[in-house]
Order: C-alpha cells, then structure tokens, then sequence
C-alpha cells in the first residue's frame, strides 16, 4: 500500500453538460430537477465535496461556442457542446461562502485581458475564499475565442510565451505589497506603511505595468495556480507554476508517461516535485453490482449521438472533423490536425481507434477512463492507477447530477479512507494547502 495519500478534485463547468454530452439527457438529471443556471446547485455540489474532504471543486471555462463541425454553430447548439456556458469566476465567492475548508477554482486565459485585471481579480477572490482561490491557467488555442475579442489567434510558442511573462507580470503585482505593509495605526493616521509598497515598471515584449497592484497581499499572496497544457510549451509552464496538473489520459500507458515527464521537467526546475500534484480526470459509474454498474454505463454512453461526439471533438481540435472517413484509424494518421490529441485515440492495446470511436468516446467523456462498478471495484480501479502511475489524484467528472457525485462521497470514500488511502479530515487552510496535504 502506498504511503501517499489520493487527492480529488471535481470537475465542473457552468453550463448544462461537463464532459459527458449525455449528462443533460439523463434520466436521473431529468428526475432530480436539475437547472444548471441555479447559483444554489453548485453551493449544494460543494458541499457534497467538503464532505467528502475534496481538495478543490474545479471549473472549466470556454469564451465561444464552437462552428468547428460542419462550419455551424447548429451541432453546438443542438447537443449542448459544453454551450452554453455562463463566467464560473461569480461562483467562487458564492460557493466559499456555504463552505470552510475546500478550495474553489476557476479557468482565466492569459490572451484577452492585461494580467494587472487577472492579478487584481484573483488576489480579490483569494481574499474573499480565506484563501482557497484557485487560478487554472489557459492561454486559448480556439480562434472562435480569438474572433470574440477581435484578435487573431498565435501559434504555441507565441502563446506561452506570452503566458510566461503574463504570470511574471502578476506575481511581480501580489509582490509589490509587504505582508506586513498594512499597520492600521489609528492614533497616527498611518493606514499602510508605503515604503513597503512599491511599483514593479514592467515592461516586457507583450506588456507594461506600472504597479503597484491596489489589493493588498492575499492569504496565499496570489491565488493557488492550476494547469492542464499537453505541448511542450504547455508541460514547462506547468512545471514552473503550477500547484496542480489537470490531466486527461486515457489509460495507465499514457498516464505513467505524462505523470514522469511532468515530475522530471519539475525536478530540473529546482522545484520539489510533489509540489505540483497531477489530478487525473475519470468518470466514476457505481452500481450495487457489476452488472447494474455495466447496464448504467451503456445506458449513460447511448445517450451520445455520433455527432454529437464529433462536433465536441472539432471544437476540441478546433478543426472540422466532419470532412473525414468514420473508418479512418486516427491516432495513425499523419493529419496536422490530428495530432495534439493522438494519446486519447488509441485503445488500452495500443491500437487506433477509428474517427467513430473517437468522437464516440469523446462524446460520453472527453477520453476520460470510466471506472465501472460496485463501490469497491471502483475504489480497487482507482486505487490499481494511483500505484501504477505514481500518484498523485483524480478529478472527477460527473455523467449526471446532482445524484453521481452524492453516490462516490458517500460509497467510494468511505473505502478509501478504511484502506488508509486517504485523508479523514482536513489539515490544510489554503487551496495551496491541501494540494501538499499528504498525511
């Protein structure tokens, strides 16, 4: 049994469907009233995930609404391609206020404001949270996005290198206030002491800021930083900042691979590698046997259409996918376009799906692994990954709601807290915190 503990994380999106395209159609969605636009439902899905010692609840967040299939938006609207989606950064305070100890985090790109406004913004929410603020970093490969705010959309290493000096550019603002800068003396009118205030004259190759920030220093001085990239550029910048990984891999073979590089590019970095904590997303299916656990997940993987699946898949590529055959075995072809996303197309024997079974799978779960079956089955699959892997986590990602994620608190984490796997209370104050807990 390994001494470290499993750390999770929830996954969601303010909008109608997460991952999963057939979350909406559920039946159990249906029965439960749900109404994604409901502020109160997310209050309820923290707590659900306090209670199961959660380190953080988890928003994803996109600024378009995809035309990348077929050259409409009609697909996207149609199936609810992760569309519409409301601004998640509102929740946050909303979500720390009905709960203490679990962190809250958003998706904020760094290609359409200043970073003044996101240092500015999330040193408030960090504020407002106690500390428990969480800034999933993206950077907006979508031109749909791009198009929104009127600029054109940059190759990879443009972007990140942006990103690199963006996050310079905030870390110099929550830097520009002293923890101690603000002395309150009263008796001689002295409310901060400005020589421990100071500007930051920035001016770099994208940006420039005079500084100082206006918000003083945050519990955590700037909130805990969360990433997901897959590139090259993407798993440095994740190496530098990042507190937490979001990974989507489909498999143990591709999970060890991404779980090893990201901890050696750390390491090189001079940072201590269980500093940055890799959160590996699933999709966990419970029945009170295998077989109704099996019957759940058919029956939540029919609700899919097959373009339904491929118009998310093209937004995801942000390239039309509709202009292929459904025969073509696509983690094998030489595409361009094809290969950011070449680990999520092969099967667990190493063989490459089919265009069908790639918008298929992506359509009921992004590439996601289901784990199917009774309480314990499930805790067994989660517990087999986290030893082969490596650690250090999963986040979750719910196929209805609310009612999915009730049934994993209250019957998979029991388990998991009996074999010793994980925490049964919270030690951490801090989103950053509780990504180090490992006690």
């Amino acid at each position: 049994m390994s001494a470290k503990k499993i750390h999770l994380a929830q996954f969601l999106v303010h909008g109608p469907s997460y991952h999963s395209l057939g979350m909406w159609r559920h039946p159990k969605t249906a029965e439960a009233g749900y109404d994604w636009r409901r502020p109160e439902l997310y209050q309820h899905i923290a707590q659900v995930c306090e209670r199961g010692l959660f380190d953080s609840v988890f928003f994803a967040d996109l600024n378009y609404i995809a035309d990348s299939f077929q050259g409409t938006l009609e697909p996207a609207l149609r199936y609810a391609v992760q569309t519409p989606e409301h601004d998640p950064i509102p929740l946050l305070s909303f979500m720390a206020a009905a709960t203490k100890h679990i962190g809250v985090s958003a998706t904020f790109s760094t290609s359409n404001q200043h970073p003044f406004y996101a240092a500015r913004l999330w040193a408030t929410i960090d504020h407002l949270t106690g500390g428990r603020a969480g800034w999933n970093v993206v950077t907006s490969i979508n031109r749909n996005q791009q198009a929104n705010y009127g600029v054109e959309r940059e190759d990879t290493d443009q972007r990140y290198e942006r990103a690199f000096e963006y996050m310079e550019v905030c870390r110099k603002l929550w830097n520009s206030w002293d923890e101690d800068a603000v002395v309150m003396d009263r008796e001689g009118a002295v409310f901060a002491d400005h020589a421990k205030v100071r500007r930051i004259e920035h001016e770099g190759k994208f940006f420039k800021s005079r500084g100082p920030l206006n918000v003083v220093r945050s519990p955590q001085n700037g909130p805990a930083i969360l990433q997901a990239g897959t590139s090259p550029k993407g798993r440095d910048f994740a190496a530098q900042y990042a507190d937490a990984i979001f990974a989507i891999q489909p498999n143990v073979t591709e999970a060890k691979k991404y779980y090893a590089d990201i901890k050696q590019r750390v390491g090189e970095l001079g940072r201590n590698p269980d500093h940055c904590k890799m959160l590996f997303g699933m999709q966990p299916i419970l029945g009170s046997s295998e077989t109704e656990a099996l019957d759940k997940q058919a029956e939540h993987n029919a609700l899919v259409p097959l373009d339904a699946g491929l118009a998310i898949l093209s937004a995801h590529l942000d390239h039309d996918l509709s202009q292929y055959d459904l025969d073509l075995p696509v983690a094998d072809s030489n595409e361009p376009a094809l290969q950011r996303m070449k680990s999520r197309f092969r099967k667990d024997d190493g063989s490459s799906m089919t265009l069908r079974e790639a918008g298929e799978r992506h359509g009921q779960g992004v590439g996601l692994p289901q784990f199917v079956g009774t309480p314990e089955m499930v805790a067994d699959q989660m517990e087999a990954f986290f030893g082969e892997v490596g650690g250090d986590g999963f986040m979750l990602s719910m196929i209805y709601s609310p009612g999915s994620l009730e049934e994993f608190v209250d019957q998979v984490v029991p388990i998991l807290q009996k074999r010793g796997v994980y925490r049964t209370s919270y030690k951490g104050r801090t989103q950053r915190e509780l990504f180090l807990d490992d006690e």
